[in-house]
């Protein structure tokens, strides 16, 4: 598996590769098939892999935080909610939710875990999402997070295997 402080100028040199080859699957892959394929390379490498000693996914986006959880969240820090958003919080540009200040996020700990535990936001559980359906539709999002994370950086050489892609030069 590729370093997580070495993901990024691997995935940037790869990038011409990866787009094509994600035209390739737009074209070529069976959208329930390629859930599938997703789903088990995720599982197997997951299996074995601490996400804790990696972060990037931390360290290269602010957290984004529903405003649903806002109470839940600040009761779990023992704050107001009040407290909460003034603290760590600004609002998203374009929705009703927040997202953290600062980038790396705000609750991300030196020891690789969230201040947030359990209260995590789902987007925080689910990423990469490579678990996900409706893979096929998103490979675009694909792209962007395998410059970040080093699973679905593996993930994604695994299917140009699987698919015997190559690259025409």
């Amino acid at each position: 598996m590729i370093q997580p402080n070495k993901v990024k100028a691997e995935a940037k040199k790869k990038e011409d590769e990866n787009f094509k080859f994600r035209s390739y699957l737009k074209g070529h892959a069976d959208e329930d098939e390629l859930d599938r394929q997703f789903l088990s390379l995720h599982k197997e490498l997951f299996a074995d892999y601490d996400c804790s000693k990696c972060r990037n996914c931390c360290k290269m986006y602010k957290g984004s935080i529903p405003a649903e959880d806002i109470d839940r969240d600040a009761q779990y820090l023992g704050i107001t909610s009040e407290e909460f958003i003034a603290t760590y919080l600004e609002k998203e540009e374009y929705n009703m939710n927040y997202q953290t200040k600062h980038m790396p996020c705000d609750f991300s700990q030196e020891d690789g875990n969230c201040k947030l535990g359990d209260c995590k936001p789902d987007s925080c559980k689910k990423y990469p999402y490579t678990d996900q359906p409706e893979r096929l539709s998103s490979l675009l999002s694909v792209l962007d997070t395998i410059e970040i994370c080093p699973v679905a950086f593996e993930i994604f050489e695994r299917l140009k295997k699987k698919y015997r892609f190559r690259v025409r030069r």
